[in-house]
């Protein structure tokens, strides 16, 4: 069935940052999934929300960008030994990691990482300490993995702490008061089919529920024109000519791919516009925020 969002976007980023207490941002690699991860938190923090943005691949990226907003660095093995400590074997936990044993217990046990990793989330949003929790998650198809490990794991389990923990997960995964999923994409073709693939994914195999798609590097300047004078600019005229046309058929491409999602997901869409920056950081980060808007088919 197609992917459905409770949380209708009229004009700003509140909807989507006061929806749930739980955020998780996915997409296909390169779409630039962790810049739009630092955009919401910082949105989220200009609007005066208790914000912890969480890191799950250990790349430095998006500490670099969120700037002073809380990070959290989360991996599998760290989750894993917290879980053992939370459970009675906190005197063993830090030697199981040292000793590589909790990596083989996630290679036996597919799913178990995944599961104490979300559960760690689950514990961070029950604390009460943070309205916002803002995941930079796996890339998409390790997203529906990762998503789905709890269901997976349900059934495997008939009971125990780890069966217990997948349902906990899983009651996080099916409330949209405790957790949104938004999906990123670019203004290209193959990005825009993949991430329409995602949804019915996610809606289908996980049952969670889907935040606004947020299209990233949305180039949202005036109309292109080719100058027409060319006695004024000189030799540069014709290279003028050429970069106009590029920008003009890249424009169309945007617009075609950004119809295509809009049919395809009926899902209200964020744009996020095309960074005028050679290196991104938070100050230019805060000024994405601060831009991003509803989208619309130009």
């Amino acid at each position: 069935m197609p992917p459905e969002c409770v949380n209708p976007v009229n004009g700003s980023l509140v909807p989507v940052l006061s929806a749930a207490r739980v955020l998780v941002v996915a997409g296909k690699g390169g779409v630039g999934k962790t810049t739009v991860t630092a955009v919401l938190a910082s949105a989220a923090a200009a609007a005066g929300h208790r914000v912890l943005a969480v890191e799950l691949d250990g790349k430095p990226v998006l500490s670099r960008l969120v700037g002073d907003i809380p990070l959290l660095e989360l991996s599998a093995p760290a989750a894993l030994e917290d879980y053992l400590r939370d459970h009675g074997f906190g005197r063993i936990a830090k030697r199981l990691t040292a000793s590589g044993v909790i990596d083989v217990v996630s290679t036996a046990a597919p799913g178990i990482d995944d599961i104490v990793v979300l559960g760690k989330i689950k514990q961070l949003a029950r604390t009460g300490e943070w309205d916002l929790i803002v995941v930079d998650g796996p890339a998409a198809g390790h997203a529906v993995t990762m998503l789905t490990s709890p269901a997976g794991m349900h059934d495997a389990v008939r009971g125990g702490p780890v069966r217990s923990q997948a349902d906990d997960v899983l009651e996080l995964l099916h409330d949209p008061a405790r957790c949104n999923v938004v999906l990123v994409t670019l203004p290209e073709t193959t990005p825009v089919n993949e991430t329409i693939e995602t949804a019915f994914a996610l809606e289908d195999r996980v049952g969670v529920t889907l935040g606004p798609v947020i299209v990233n590097a949305v180039d949202v300047g005036p109309a292109v024109h080719a100058p027409g004078d060319g006695d004024r600019f000189g030799d540069d005229w014709a290279a003028l000519v050429q970069a106009a046309e590029f920008r003009r058929q890249r424009r169309e491409m945007q617009t075609a791919a950004i119809t295509r999602l809009a049919e395809a997901l009926p899902l209200p869409q964020l744009h996020v516009p095309l960074a005028a920056a050679s290196e991104l950081g938070p100050d230019v980060v805060t000024k994405l925020a601060a831009a991003v808007t509803p989208g619309s088919v130009r």
